[in-house]
Formats: structure tokens, C-alpha cells, sequence
């Protein structure tokens, strides 16, 4: 593949709770982990306890999870450390709190690619809603204080298929505080041409996609097709990837309908090939 460094990636699965609104990621993340395992042949090493959902403002949240993102901190350090590159299947967006400051330590240079329905850069001060997952970039950036470390510069991040944008997020868009791509006609040929000669880390929350292709604790309508998913990890592959995560799909719809993770997977499989290759 492109620019991808002869380097060995390692695989974990974050099935703690963090911001989590129902239990249903908690399971989901450890069978999306599993399914990377058996694709990509890889071992694959577990981080967190899964426990029941607390529905809390962000300041409960982040601290009844503070121990596991400290070990998923911790997990990605070591791995960086070695010259390993991190994958990941994590339950919900706020994980980022504690990879991406890992990430920024070892890779300041690295545009972070955040496929998501929201920006998730509001800030407690500015947060109607008070959702932990809603400041899970913004934290790694240095807006706020998450206990976990920042680095990320928030103008080599890249909002991709972000539709769902609160008024103080917009603002940081159109001031160009962050890049922004709306999903719309050419978007792999745009989201090229920002990356190329760039390494990345690859952020997928599945609200990103279209309400119905995987279960999401989100449903934001206008999202991405699974091929049109497929044609920006064709893109991501053609360079040099630092490491992924994989989020927010919750494995069982609202009536308990298994949902495998095998399309969404397919879908993936030019990132996960530049991966392993």
C-alpha cells in the first residue's frame, strides 16, 4: 500500500463503559474485536469492564471511567512505544479521550480523520446536552481538561460526513479552526486531496453512516452508503496510516435482532488490507 510503514499492527478491543447510554456497545465492541481478529489473523488483547449504563453528564462518566481509559492509555503508549500501530474496536466516541493524546505524543504530525454524524467539539461550558461523547475530539485537542492528556492539533483533524453540528461547533468550523467535508458529490476525491502526503488515524463512529445500515446509539439521517464508506477506506488506504478505531455499533437493533458486523467490515477492508499488508 501507498505510504503504510513496515510496521505490525496490534489489535485491542475497549469494551468498558464511558458515556454509554445503554449497555448494547459494551458486547458489540468485543464481537466487533473479535471479527477484526479472524479478518485481519490477528491476537487480540481486551481493555475495560464492561458495567451497567449510567446515562450521566460528562463529569460522572469521565470519572467512573477514568481507570479504564487509563489503561487504554496505557495500552496504546506500550504499543507506540514498540513502533506497533493500534486498531481498535472501542464502545462509544469518548474512548478518544484516552487514544488520541497517545496517538498526538508519538505522531504529532498526523491529521486525525473523524468520521461521525457530529463534530463531538463542544466543551462543558458550551454543551446542551452535557454528553461526554460530544467533547471526545475536543478534549484531545486542548479545549478542555479531560484528565487524559491533549496534543491534537485541531487544525489537522478532518470532519467527515459531520451533519449533526451544534451552533459553538459551527463556529469553530467557519472561524477554520477544523476542516470540515460534508457528504456530497466527490467526496473521496476531496477527502484525497487533504490527506495526501499526510499520515493518519482513522476515527469511525457508525452514526456516520445511513440510519438503518448498522445499529448506532444514533440515527442522523443523510449518512454515508456502506460503498460510499468503502470508497473513502480506498482513499485512506493509498497513505500512511498511524492507527483506527472503530465505535459505536451496538451489535443488536432496539427489538434484539442480531446485526453481525460483516458488511460493515467489507465495507472497511481496504483499510484493514493496507493494515496487514
Amino acid at each position: 500500500m501507498g505510504g503504510q510503514r513496515d510496521t505490525a499492527p496490534a489489535l485491542t478491543a475497549f469494551v468498558g463503559r464511558v458515556g454509554d447510554h445503554n449497555d448494547r456497545a459494551m458486547s458489540a465492541a468485543g464481537t466487533l474485536g473479535e471479527a477484526l481478529a479472524t479478518r485481519m489473523a490477528l491476537p487480540l488483547t481486551t481493555v475495560g469492564t464492561p458495567k451497567p449504563a449510567l446515562a450521566q453528564g460528562w463529569r460522572v462518566e469521565l470519572d467512573a471511567a477514568r481507570n479504564d481509559l487509563v489503561a487504554m492509555r496505557r495500552r496504546y503508549g506500550e504499543l507506540l512505544d514498540q513502533g506497533q500501530v493500534p486498531v481498535s474496536a472501542i464502545t462509544r466516541c469518548a474512548v478518544a479521550v484516552a487514544t488520541l493524546p497517545a496517538i498526538a505524543r508519538v505522531h504529532p504530525d498526523a491529521v486525525v480523520l473523524w468520521l461521525d454524524a457530529h463534530a463531538d467539539i463542544n466543551v462543558p461550558d458550551s454543551s446542551a446536552s452535557g454528553y461526554l461523547g460530544g467533547m471526545a475530539l475536543s478534549g484531545p485537542a486542548g479545549l478542555w481538561d479531560t484528565g487524559h492528556g491533549a496534543g491534537v492539533d485541531l487544525s489537522r483533524a478532518v470532519l467527515c460526513g459531520a451533519r449533526d453540528i451544534d451552533p459553538a461547533e459551527r463556529g469553530l468550523i467557519d472561524a477554520g479552526r477544523i476542516r470540515h467535508l460534508p457528504i456530497g458529490d466527490g467526496l473521496p476525491e476531496r477527502l484525497a486531496g487533504l490527506l495526501s502526503g499526510h499520515r493518519v488515524y482513522f476515527h469511525l463512529d457508525c452514526d456516520v453512516l445511513e440510519p438503518g445500515t448498522v445499529p448506532t446509539d444514533y440515527a442522523v439521517p443523510g449518512g454515508l452508503t456502506l460503498p460510499q464508506l468503502n470508497a473513502i477506506a480506498e482513499v485512506v488506504a493509498a497513505g500512511e496510516l498511524v492507527g483506527a478505531e472503530f465505535g459505536e455499533y451496538e451489535g443488536r437493533w432496539a427489538d434484539g435482532t442480531h446485526c453481525p458486523p460483516d458488511e460493515l467490515l467489507d465495507a472497511l477492508s481496504p483499510l484493514l488490507a493496507a493494515l496487514t499488508g
